[in-house]
């Protein structure tokens, strides 16, 4: 049986779905520069959340230290891969969740970096160096997916993975849909509470099975989780910790944890598009978006969890971000190749198994 999952025992080194992590808007084109004056234009594709703080605190100061028009094509992860794939594009920068970065990269849809051209990538942890192979792009942020939970709706303490299968989650419970980012390893979970130090495809769906009476919904966005928790619909569930602050905005007593077995990694990259003709500018845009500076402000603004290891947080700064060495060793990634070998057969018995 292969092995699809990697614990992190040391530093190997996380918006979402996510989700994934970043936010689904419809595609759209539009500049956050002065609009054409510059020598260079750079066309960056992205999800478009926190458009404000990406336009003042990354884009705006690295058009204006590198004379540069930058141009924005927003949409979630699928819709803005897929305009790479038709050739209806001509963005020279792609910020992709892992999951469909691997697409790209078995696609041919991304040029090889140059890595003496990205210094700061040596400052981030060693799993967001090269997430999906030197070739590539690093991950700019390393999120973790955990647990959250209302504690005046869970009869006990939460600490594991386990634990959602308990009777105190009984007909309270939301897990991520197979097809969502986090899907995957909602599946992985399930095999390792079965028991299993390897992925068992089939004692992880048998522990799914005995789950889903328990479940409320089977969430695809996160604005799902979000307003059955506040409306006290369910009790909790698998959550990315970057959107733990809305929670807390709802349930102010709200808890997040760090399962006993380990969290998940969840990986936002940045590549060069095939084709681009401005692979070294973009380059250096991905060395910019590594800096200390700009993972700094990304994590005190909530934005982003930092990758760069030189990001210093207060505690309040750190609430609510997956932050330092001691949290990103122990987080578990999956093998993202292997998970789009097989996530057509995983969805299909998801159907018939698990969502009826």
């Amino acid at each position: 049986m292969k092995k699809w999952i990697s614990g992190l025992a040391a530093v190997a080194m996380t918006s979402v779905l996510l989700a994934g992590c970043g936010s689904s808007t419809d595609d759209a084109t539009g500049g956050s520069g002065s609009g054409g004056t510059a020598a260079n234009k750079l066309v960056i594709s992205t999800w478009g959340f926190s458009e404000d703080f990406f336009n003042e605190e990354v884009f705006g100061p690295f058009e204006k230290e590198h004379n540069v028009d930058i141009v924005l094509e927003v949409g979630n992860n699928a819709e803005r891969l897929n305009k790479i794939r038709q050739g209806t594009s001509n963005v020279d920068v792609i910020y992709l969740s892992d999951y469909y970065a691997q697409q790209g990269i078995d696609e041919g849809l991304f040029e090889k970096i140059d890595r003496s051209k990205i210094p700061n990538v040596n400052d981030i942890y060693d799993i967001a160096k090269a997430p999906l192979g030197e070739d590539y792009g690093p991950a700019y942020t390393v999120g973790q997916l955990g647990i959250a939970y209302n504690p005046d709706l869970v009869s006990k303490e939460v600490t594991s993975w386990s634990d959602l299968w308990d009777p105190a989650f009984e007909g309270n419970l939301t897990i991520p849909n197979i097809t969502a980012t986090a899907g995957p390893m909602v599946v992985d979970a399930a095999s390792r509470v079965a028991g299993n130090d390897t992925f068992n495809e089939d004692a992880a769906f048998a522990e799914l099975k005995k789950l889903s009476g328990n479940v409320v919904k089977f969430y695809s966005q996160t604005s799902e989780f979000v307003n059955m928790f506040s409306q006290e619909e369910i009790a909790g569930g698998p959550i990315m910790e970057m959107y733990f602050k809305d929670l807390k905005a709802a349930v102010p007593n709200a808890k997040f944890v760090t399962p006993s077995e380990g969290a998940y990694a969840v990986m936002n990259t940045i590549n060069v598009v095939k084709g681009s003709k401005n692979k070294e500018l973009a380059e250096e845009f991905i060395n910019w978006q590594l800096s200390q500076d700009v993972q700094a402000k990304s994590a005190k603004a909530k934005v982003d969890s930092p990758v760069n290891t030189k990001v210093e947080l207060t505690a309040e700064e750190a609430e609510g971000v997956t932050y330092g060495a001691e949290v990103v060793e122990k987080l578990n990634k999956l093998d993202m190749e292997f998970v789009n070998q097989q996530v057509k057969g995983w969805t299909d018995r998801w159907n018939r198994e698990i969502a009826q």
